[in-house]
């Protein structure tokens, strides 16, 4: 708890700095004109689709006759149909179905893909009284971390992000948050109250999880060092009364036309009843992504976690891979990538089999 008892003291404090500072800049500068406003009704129709051919060489398996096989197969990993649009001026709305395969055991549709809400929320924009990009959304909405992060690393196509892969953190919730930007691009602050039992299970109790992100570009105005962005987030929820959830991260950013990179430092602690102990974990993030001009990118990313810092055990990723992205328009997306992951067991953990996977991955995004 010491650990992240600090890192949220350092936040409050570069929180509470921007925002005292915010009021002061303001003066010296004219608030930016607002954009023009849609037409209320309007309603645009998106889709996204990540599709890959994944063969897995750890560990083997056998089939029904008991040969050994190497596990392959063609999947969709996810496929979102998004609709969003306006309803009036500043009033906005986004619903995203979530096409998954089901693989509850028992169920009636186990291996058929079924249709699950992953957003639906109403947004309230702020231009016209904050700087452009401020709001406040209600709803099933993006949890802050997992939504910024997203946005840098650009490959959850492949898989999610640190936090989100380990079931640390979820990437959607049911709840009420704010948005605030600095001007001149220098980072941001959301903030808000969700359920904290994730998107896709039901509030169980009365506790809600407070959390916060803020962000801070301290050089916006350099060329070369305006892709840097530091950040911090913290999240206070609880299993039960008295019986603590907490995660803090830390990290660092940087966007460039030639590399997208970026660390992170995760502690969390984690009292699931009252009367038990907590358990602290830890955990890091690096990764970096260099790109070419024509479209070839390179990824590479390491993840290790340590679940119990009271027991020597610890599991790693590494991630490796080869991408093209396609020359295309506006917020239109379309990539392959062919990559290797490997995630190895060590200390207590060490009884679990090693895993590596090779795969072929497809994102569409229009």
């Amino acid at each position: 708890m010491s650990g992240i008892s600090g890192l949220v003291r350092r936040w409050v404090t570069v929180a509470v700095f921007c925002g005292a500072a915010t009021p002061a800049s303001a003066q010296g500068q004219a608030a930016p004109a607002s954009p023009p406003q849609p037409d209320a009704g309007a309603i645009r129709v998106g889709v996204a689709i990540f599709a890959d051919y994944t063969s897995q060489h750890e560990p083997k398996a056998r089939d029904v006759d008991g040969n050994e096989i190497t596990p392959n197969a063609f999947n969709i990993g996810r496929a979102y149909v998004n609709v969003t649009g306006t309803v009036a001026n500043r009033v906005a709305f986004r619903v995203t179905p979530d096409i998954v395969r089901e693989t509850g055991a028992g169920s009636s549709v186990a291996g058929s893909y079924v249709i699950r809400l992953k957003y639906a929320y109403g947004q309230f924009i702020l231009d016209d009284w904050m700087n452009r990009g401020s709001f406040v959304r209600f709803g099933m909405q993006p949890t802050p971390w997992i939504d910024f992060i997203d946005s840098v690393y650009r490959y959850r196509f492949q898989g999610s992000t640190f936090e989100d892969r380990e079931g640390i953190l979820s990437s959607s919730d049911v709840g009420a948050t704010f948005r605030y930007v600095f001007g001149g691009n220098y980072g941001d602050v959301h903030t808000g109250f969700y359920n904290g039992d994730n998107y896709n299970r039901v509030e169980a109790n009365d506790q809600k999880a407070l959390m916060i992100r803020a962000t801070v570009r301290p050089l916006a105005g350099h060329a070369g060092l305006g892709g840097i962005r530091l950040t911090g987030f913290y999240d206070h929820d609880a299993y039960v009364r008295n019986a603590e959830r907490r995660r803090a991260i830390a990290g660092v950013t940087y966007e460039h036309a030639r590399v997208n990179a970026g660390a992170n430092y995760l502690a969390t602690s984690d009292r699931e009843r009252a009367a038990a102990a907590a358990v602290s974990g830890r955990g890091l993030s690096i990764w970096a992504t260099p790109k070419a001009a024509n479209g070839w990118e390179v990824v590479l990313r390491f993840d290790r976690l340590q679940p119990d810092t009271d027991l020597d055990g610890r599991k790693t990723r590494a991630i490796a891979g080869v991408a093209y992205w396609f020359p295309t328009a506006g917020t239109r997306t379309a990539a392959l990538l062919l990559d290797v992951e490997g995630v190895r067991y060590r200390g207590h953990l060490s009884d679990r089999r090693a895993e590596r996977r090779v795969a072929m991955h497809m994102l569409v995004n229009f």
